[in-house]
């Protein structure tokens, strides 16, 4: 395995005080501690070539977690191993594997044009030149940079900033690409470069991908497999084909009416509207084993004439919206 993380434990503590100066002078030396337990007792594997998404609501543990992997927090307990070595006594070796993309950061030099950034992270990894040059050529090919390599990074758009960060992650040619939130803010056309670039570096050349977003188009593009992590604790681990087979408990029927409708008449009957009762486009939300035909009955029996219908999953965001909130999903 390239990612092996086995009884992963990791706390912190908070040292509590009183307030005002005398409380702040009883804490020098009493404080009271409190222990806070980000991420607790994670167990999985990741193989060559896995793109995985890595899931969780805002304090799930999911940054602790990268953290630990690239060897910038120490573990409390547990054990971690990057193909074959550990962070923290391998921090050097380790980083030549990892190639990592923070969406809200960058690692160019904010002055410098981006070029001499590469030209920097060149000496730093001590690529050979001529390696340095192919890499180079093909990632300003394959994410479009040609237009603003001699620009300083601080004059970037931030689309443009977001590819440039992409290439210099993957300049030393890691086997793993840790992602953060790499499409955050993005325009359309960006992140669809972005994605397509993420899915053919990962098909052509075997790079390991984990990917953390709040995004759910990323994930639905790019992901195979699903990690979801809540309260410190994997809440599932599998692939997300599975997930949304077994965790999707919902359809959505949307309705295009011949005529505007009042159709306050379907709430009396108990069905769920997602749109305003009244208007010419509704949608409902239906259990995915209940047949759309008594919705089609009710609809006839009021007079409502129905020029489209179409039939859709829940939006994979509202699943995950109900997990985190623990509503009727067990996992």
């Amino acid at each position: 395995m390239l990612i092996q993380v086995d009884h992963l434990n990791k706390s912190f503590v908070n040292r509590k005080r009183k307030a005002g100066i005398m409380g702040s002078i009883a804490g020098l030396f009493s404080a009271q501690k409190e222990y806070i337990h980000a991420v607790k007792d994670i167990s999985f594997n990741i193989g060559r070539g896995e793109l995985v998404g890595y899931l969780g609501p805002n304090g799930a543990g999911k940054s602790t977690t990268i953290k630990m992997l690239t060897g910038i927090l120490r573990a409390s307990s547990g054990l971690i191993r990057i193909d074959g070595l550990n962070p923290e006594k391998n921090r050097k070796e380790i980083a030549r594997k990892l190639g990592v993309v923070f969406g809200q950061k960058t690692q160019l030099w904010w002055d410098l044009p981006v070029e001499e950034s590469y030209d920097l992270l060149r000496t730093i990894y001590k690529i050979p030149q001529r390696q340095f040059r192919d890499r180079l050529d093909y990632f300003v090919d394959l994410l479009k940079m040609e237009d603003f390599l001699g620009q300083q990074t601080r004059k970037l758009s931030l689309g443009q900033r977001m590819r440039a960060d992409l290439a210099a992650s993957l300049l030393h040619d890691p086997p793993i690409l840790f992602l953060d939130e790499p499409t955050i803010g993005l325009d359309i056309i960006t992140k669809d470069t972005v994605r397509k670039t993420i899915k053919q570096l990962n098909q052509e050349k075997q790079i390991t991908v984990v990917l953390t977003t709040h995004d759910m188009e990323d994930i639905e593009y790019l992901a195979s497999r699903l990690i979801l992590l809540d309260r410190g604790q994997v809440q599932y681990d599998g692939q997300l084909k599975d997930f949304i087979a077994n965790y999707q408990k919902e359809k959505v029927v949307s309705l295009h009416l011949e005529q505007e409708t009042d159709a306050g008449f379907l709430l009396e009957r108990g069905f769920h509207l997602l749109t305003e009762p009244r208007g010419q486009y509704l949608e409902v939300r239906l259990k995915v084993d209940e047949s759309v035909s008594n919705l089609i009955a009710t609809l006839s029996e009021h007079g409502a004439k129905i020029q489209e219908i179409s039939v859709g999953k829940q939006d994979l965001t509202e699943t995950l919206k109900k997990i985190y909130a623990g509503k009727n999903l067990e996992l």
